[in-house]
Parts: structure tokens; C-alpha cells; sequence
């Protein structure tokens, strides 16, 4: 009878504990989207703000440059990529230096300087979003931008030449451009989940936590 007893009480301990880990996976999970989002990004975000909206308007996409440079850097402004690229928005110094000379408003190429980086990267974003006007809808429009600041847009525009050959529609990026390129398979791999992953996880995990502009997406 006593060694029955243990037993249940042994039994009751461990329902106990495997309730408790289920209670707390099943918090973790329920966690709003937003919860993920760096602590160290809150301290950016009134000046990422203001700098978008200095660049594109009042209706700025904001949430998805917030989402740009979650991808790049993940808030580091001192971040050195394996490649190269530098700082909050991650430009290769090649590219730090052709933006200062085309915009010398922007002053000398700062990549480590967060102010500099982002009014930076607001200013490219914008420049590809210039080129890129024939795209089908504002959706296509920023995956065919965020494709060309990841990859460059000569190879944005050869995919696109793929695609219209292929017979698919050369404005749209999702489920059309996207499937075709000439890049190595990382390249490819990696071009493909950034625009995804910008437009589709992080913008929308940023507008819910009250970051400006909205998803295109």
C-alpha cells in the first residue's frame, strides 16, 4: 500500500510538471508578433519615423524599412556582415560611397552611424523605387525595390527579361518574376526569402506594433 501511494504521489508530481511546461509552451506561442521585435529597435524608431517621412511623405512606409534593417543588421549598428556590408542597413562600403557621391546632401558615407544609415537606405530604397514604376500594384513595386537593394537591379531587370520570355507577367514579382534567374542557387535562395520575409513576416510583425505606413503587402 505505501509503495502504491509513493507511486501516485510520484505520478502527481510529474502530471504537475508536464502541465506546467505545456501551460508555458502554450504561452510562448500566443506571444503577440510583435514581442519579437529587438528591444534595441524602440530607440530608432521615432527617428526612423521622421526620416521616412521626410523622404517619401507623411504616409511613409516606415514599418517597412523597420523591417529592412531587422533583416540587414537586427538593430546593430556596428554589425560587419561575412561579406563586408556594414552598419544598421548593412551597405557594402562600394555602395556607401556611390550613394554620398550621388546625394552629397547625405554628406561623407557613415554606414555606422544609425542617422546616416537610414536616411541612407530610405534615399536607395527610393531610388530603386523610381526605376521601378511599371510594376503591377504598390505590393510588386516594393518586392521588385527590395529585391534590387539585395541583389542590385541589373539582376532584378534580367529576371524580369526571364520572366516575359518564360510567357509570365514581368510586373509582378510574387508567384511570376520570382521564379526566374540566372543567379547561383545561393543567391537565388537568399534574394527570394529576403523579399518574403520583409514584405510578409516582419512588416506586418512591425504595423501591428504601431510602427507608421502600413504593409503594402
Amino acid at each position: 500500500m505505501n509503495n502504491l501511494k509513493a507511486y501516485l504521489r510520484e505520478c502527481g508530481t510529474w502530471i504537475a510538471l508536464c502541465l506546467m511546461l505545456a501551460t508555458l509552451l502554450l504561452l510562448s506561442f500566443c506571444q503577440p508578433a510583435h514581442a519579437q521585435i529587438p528591444s534595441a529597435a524602440n530607440g530608432y524608431q521615432r527617428e526612423l519615423t521622421r526620416i521616412v517621412q521626410q523622404e517619401w511623405g507623411m504616409n511613409g512606409r516606415v514599418a517597412v524599412h523597420a523591417a529592412q534593417i531587422h533583416q540587414e543588421s537586427g538593430w546593430r549598428p556596428n554589425v560587419n556582415s561575412p561579406v563586408g556590408a556594414q552598419g544598421l542597413s548593412q551597405f557594402m562600403p562600394s555602395t556607401s560611397a556611390w550613394i554620398a557621391e550621388i546625394y552629397p546632401d547625405l554628406g561623407r558615407a557613415a554606414p555606422y552611424s544609425p542617422t546616416w544609415a537610414m536616411r541612407a537606405q530610405a534615399r536607395y530604397n527610393r531610388w530603386h523605387w523610381q526605376r521601378l514604376s511599371s510594376a503591377a500594384d504598390e505590393c510588386q513595386r516594393w518586392a521588385f525595390a527590395l529585391s534590387a537593394y539585395n541583389g542590385g537591379l541589373g539582376w532584378v531587370n534580367r529576371d524580369r527579361r526571364l520572366a516575359t520570355a518564360a510567357g509570365d507577367d514581368a510586373r509582378v514579382w510574387f508567384g511570376s518574376v520570382e521564379q526566374y534567374t540566372s543567379r547561383a542557387s545561393w543567391a537565388r535562395r537568399e534574394n527570394r526569402h529576403y523579399v518574403r520575409h520583409i514584405l510578409l513576416d516582419l512588416t506586418p510583425r512591425y504595423e501591428r506594433a504601431g510602427w507608421q505606413g502600413g504593409a503594402p503587402c
